[in-house]
């Protein structure tokens, strides 16, 4: 009966203790969060959208919706009314790696 009772007392400070050094390390990452957030609003003012000229050898498509979801987008990121903005232009910009497009071709290729 003791070792099971010391087992007990041995489990309980255990988890006693993760639990205590896990709030110690939320309070200590919440702190960070604050301080360096503080910092990054002053330091960081809304950067304005720049339009960038369409590339001339894209087809000619109806992209109004396209350009609906780029102003609210924006809209959005800037916390403005879409009636401030006009998107003039806009380019499509290829993100994914050089293997991630290589194999989606072969994909669609079969």
């Amino acid at each position: 009966m003791e070792n099971i009772t010391q087992g007990a007392v041995v489990a309980v400070i255990g988890i006693c203790t993760v639990f205590a050094v896990l709030a110690i390390l939320w309070g200590v990452l919440e702190l960070m969060r604050v301080i360096f957030t503080a910092k990054d609003k002053k330091a960081k003012a809304p950067a304005p959208a720049v339009a960038t000229p369409a590339s001339a050898t894209a087809p000619v498509e109806d992209d109004s919706e396209l350009i609906a979801v780029l102003t609210a987008a924006i809209a959005a990121s800037l916390n403005q009314s879409t009636y401030n903005l006009k998107i003039k232009s806009y380019r499509r910009v290829e993100t994914a790696p050089v293997w991630n497009r290589t194999a989606r071709r072969d994909n669609l290729n079969g």
